[in-house]
């Protein structure tokens, strides 16, 4: 049995950037590049500390995990990009840095996904609701290839990460494990395109949380069910973006779930096989 699920994220941001400050971390490849051709009285281009500004971001993906029901966002919010030596907020996650050598960066981080209430999904009506899942925890990313420049553009991030409910009295629901591999690749005409391959690992505890049924939940279509730790979902992921001008970018990114070897593939609100 084979399940598919899309996920679906456009993101449009305008951006006012301020370089009150640098920091000597801050250096991408578009940076490196610079400074390979600048001349011996150029100084090197380096990107700010800090950007600041305004994004819009449309959102649709699944409720959770390997579910049917879609969960769909329309928001605008402030965007905050911070390149400190060891506190960073980019790429779409918050992480304080704790090692970085050319080959091993370690950080912790914060991730989240959208809460979706049962009434709204039908294989969990009845059930409780699933709140905003804040992530929290280490990550370990490590640089392959050439890194004579200062810089990867393939890496592998191993991120174990606690799953809090902030919308139920911050509560744990578990333990996420979400091995990863990233490649980067900058494209003519200001695109920047990021693939990666991936898979999502629970614990017992998150994997009730997504798909557990309790007894006292099962009715006469929906059997009560005790889920498992392991294998959630395998991932495949695309994101594009565009530089417009300086102030202006857009970001698209794709991504498809698949429940194919889950270890609660046959749980009622995995839906039907």
């Amino acid at each position: 049995m084979t399940r598919q699920a899309l996920t679906v994220f456009a993101t449009f941001c305008l951006l006012s950037t301020s370089a009150l400050a640098q920091d000597d971390a801050a250096l991408n490849a578009p940076a490196q590049a610079v400074k390979a051709q600048a001349t011996p009285a150029s100084p090197p281009f380096r990107l700010p500390l800090w950007e600041a500004g305004l994004f819009g971001i449309a959102i649709t993906q699944p409720a959770y995990p390997g579910s049917e029901e879609r969960v769909s966002r329309l928001l605008g919010l402030p965007y905050i990009i911070y390149r400190g030596k060891y506190l960073r907020a980019e790429r779409g996650s918050v992480g304080l840095r704790a090692l970085k050598t050319p080959r091993i960066e370690v950080d912790v981080g914060f991730a989240a996904s959208l809460g979706s209430h049962s009434s709204d999904i039908a294989v969990r009506q009845g059930m409780a609701d699933l709140g905003t899942m804040i992530e929290f925890g280490p990550r370990l990313k490590i640089n392959l290839g050439d890194i004579s420049n200062g810089r990867s553009h393939s890496r592998l991030q191993f991120p174990l990460r606690e799953v809090i409910d902030i919308n139920h009295a911050f509560v744990s629901r578990g333990i996420a494990f979400e091995p990863e591999w990233v490649t980067d690749t900058r494209l003519p005409r200001r695109w920047f395109v990021s693939t990666s391959l991936g898979a999502m690992f629970c614990d017992t505890k998150l994997g009730n949380t997504f798909y557990g049924v309790a007894p006292g939940e099962a009715t006469a279509t929906r059997n009560s069910y005790t889920a498992s730790s392991g294998l959630i979902a395998l991932r495949a992921g695309l994101l594009a973006a565009h530089t417009l001008t300086p102030d202006v970018r857009m970001f698209y990114i794709f991504r498809i779930e698949s429940l194919a070897g889950s270890a609660n593939r046959d749980s009622p609100p995995a839906g039907p096989a």
